[in-house]
């Protein structure tokens, strides 16, 4: 029984996966900002490309599937 218990306790103060832990969060936190941005910045893109393809067909230049 008090292997069990040393078990334990080791097991509570081991900290050789808390760096593990830290790194997920933090690759999840640059993900999600990651997607915020895509998320913010795609109108003005979509614009911005919609801009560009009429001034080319504008310009008399057909876009070759």
């Amino acid at each position: 029984m008090m292997n069990l218990i040393n078990l334990f306790a080791s097991f509570k103060n081991d900290e050789s996966g808390a760096v593990t832990v830290d790194w997920v969060v933090l690759t999840a936190a640059v993900v999600g900002l990651s997607l915020a941005l895509m998320i913010a910045i795609r109108p003005a893109l979509t614009g911005t490309a919609d801009n560009i393809a009429g001034q080319i067909t504008a310009a008399g230049t057909a876009i070759a599937p």
